[in-house]
């Protein structure tokens, strides 16, 4: 069987570190490995709001597929362009991957998130399979777009195993990484650690560096704090210098108005490093009982546990000794790419 896999973007947009993109390149790369006869179809374009020649771009990429191919769009492709499935979806098999509901992203003008939120329920009802990458994101995408529990699929990510990360002090050196957007909470982290200045730490914050906006918001609060030597924005790591950065790191912090899944939050914990996360989304599904937890957008919350972090040895300690348990559970992304074939298997031809 070939799979086709619709994915956003040129090459580069694809090597950009992101959640999405890295799932999207490990499942691939684990699907072919595993004997999937896997085919990447990348469609350059402003996704979910594509120009007309993204639209052109994509209407003949798809218009290319063999009748009856199962074809896998990344949600951000296929969410926005129902008008573009529709003519599609008797002939072929439609599959979606939601790595985030459209109008969840933090920041979007209300009109523009209906219209996406109602795009993507048109999408969604034609695919003959939905996928998301946690059992709350599936929850949320039956509740909110009335679909087919049947029909929605829960792949979560996997990880790499990594070797246990030494830390710095066991303590004081802290660690974010995520892309600088309003959804990932950096301006509730800054305002956080403000209120824990009295005690020793730093703070490494490590991602692209992609709303001007919430950049500009974050280093006016930095500022206005007196934060600028403890708090360094890295911009995008990868490679040697993002594991560089985990090998540094006593607790990674994921401030996080809203997450599907969390992927760094397994990677820290593939290394043993403890997290601090905010709930209420498919974070606690990667966390187990990895980490601490904290309501996201509150600050109160998010400064009283760093600062039971800082000060309480025993807490520490207790939760090294969870993340190095959840780490030996973890899934690997082969795990994750056989879920994502058994689901793709119901749809042949």
């Amino acid at each position: 069987m070939t799979v086709w896999f619709v994915l956003p973007g040129d090459i580069d947009d694809r090597a950009a570190p992101s959640g999405g993109n890295v799932y999207d390149r490990r499942i691939s790369q684990a699907l072919a490995a595993g004997g999937a006869g896997l085919r990447e179809i990348p469609v350059p374009g402003a996704w979910p709001q594509p120009d007309l020649a993204a639209r052109h771009g994509l209407a003949a990429a798809l218009a290319a597929c063999p009748d009856g191919s199962v074809v896998l769009f990344d949600g951000l492709v296929a969410c926005g362009v129902p008008e573009l499935l529709r003519p599609e979806a008797e002939r072929l098999n439609l599959v979606v991957l939601v790595h985030l509901p459209l109008a969840d992203e933090t920041g979007l003008d209300p009109a523009l998130a209906a219209a996406l939120d109602a795009a993507e329920r048109d999408s969604l009802h034609l695919a003959r399979a939905v996928v998301a990458t946690s059992a709350w994101a599936a929850w949320r995408l039956v509740q909110r777009h009335g679909l087919d529990p049947d029909r929605v699929h829960t792949v979560p990510p996997g990880v790499d195993p990594a070797p246990i990360a030494p830390g710095t002090d066991g303590g004081s050196q802290l660690l974010c990484v995520a892309s600088l957007t309003p959804r990932k909470g950096h301006d509730l982290l800054v305002k956080a650690l403000a209120e824990v200045g009295d005690l020793p730490w730093h703070c490494a914050c490590a991602g692209p560096l992609r709303d001007p906006a919430q950049l500009r918001l974050v280093r006016d609060l930095i500022e206005r704090h007196g934060l600028g030597e403890r708090i360094r924005l890295l911009g995008p790591r990868t490679g040697m210098p993002l594991e560089r950065q985990y090998a540094a790191a006593d607790l990674l912090v994921l401030p996080s108005r809203a997450e599907t899944y969390g992927m760094v939050v397994t990677e820290a914990l593939a290394r043993g490093i403890p997290v601090l996360a905010t709930s209420g989304s498919g974070v606690p599904e990667a966390l187990g009982d990895g980490g601490l937890l904290v309501p996201p957008g509150d600050v109160t919350a998010l400064a009283a546990a760093l600062r039971r972090w800082l000060t309480n040895e025993d807490l520490r300690r207790d939760l090294r000794v969870s993340a190095r348990r959840r780490r030996g559970v973890l899934s690997t992304w082969d795990e994750s790419a056989r879920e994502l074939a058994q689901v793709l298997a119901t749809l042949r031809a």
